[in-house]
């Protein structure tokens, strides 16, 4: 039987901004398993990276609201709501509420870096409400040599 704590899985900020938690993964679990499981939060007001996966990708809505944004379509989301994400779709999700926008990300295949392609260049079409994301940004940007 395998068991994990959300509270024991390290948080980092991922490549699209968000602030991560990684549940299950083939490479890091002896889990018979093909795909990998993350809870995410986005803070009030900020939004995430524009990126794109080689992979399909699912969004379980647990708290808060926001705007999910798939190949220039957008539409609210809010708890109990399941999105798909097609491969190579560029998207991004702002979070809208007043609360933390928490949710499931589910990637299958699994979640790699090589699959990961991040978009900095819409960061400018992006409404940044809170001067610390604008930061964020920034210094992901620099980061990643992405300036």
């Amino acid at each position: 039987m395998f068991i994990k704590n959300l509270k024991d899985c390290e948080e980092f900020i991922a490549g699209d901004n968000s602030l991560l938690r990684e549940l299950l993964h083939p490479d890091k679990a002896d889990l018979d398993i093909r795909y990998s499981l993350a809870h995410a939060v986005v803070p009030p007001g900020q939004t995430t990276m524009p990126h794109s996966l080689k992979t399909s990708e699912v969004y379980y809505i647990l708290e808060g609201e926001g705007m999910m944004h798939i190949n220039g379509e957008t539409a609210r989301v809010h708890p109990g709501q399941v999105v798909y994400i097609p491969p190579n779709s560029r998207q991004y999700i702002g979070n809208t509420g007043k609360i933390d926008l928490v949710f499931l990300c589910i990637v299958d295949p699994a979640w790699r870096k090589e699959d990961e392609e991040l978009m900095p260049e819409f960061i400018d079409k992006i409404n940044v409400r809170r001067k610390e994301r604008t930061v964020k940004i920034v210094d992901f940007k620099s980061r990643y040599g992405l300036e």
